[in-house]
């Protein structure tokens, strides 16, 4: 009984290999998701990247910095 069980989960990995590898042919949802996206696009030549100046990098989070220090009070609790 268990020979049969391990075989058939055998079977059924290999089943899964071939199928995730694409060895049948492309899944149908492996599809590009909005083909028309790209089409719908008015100018995508007018889109500039520009750099952060010093002045606006004020209000960005520094990354790898030390953590502010919050405003709390310690005290004991007292039961």
């Amino acid at each position: 009984m268990l020979r049969w069980l391990i075989a058939i989960l055998v079977l059924a990995n290999l089943l899964a290999f071939v199928l995730a590898s694409g060895l049948l042919g492309a899944l149908p949802a492996s599809g590009e998701r909005e083909p028309s996206h790209l089409n719908r696009q008015i100018h995508p030549d007018w889109l500039t990247v520009t750099p952060v100046a010093s002045a606006d990098a004020t209000d960005q989070a520094v990354v790898g910095g030390p953590t502010p220090l919050a405003p709390i009070q310690a005290s004991t609790l007292t039961q």
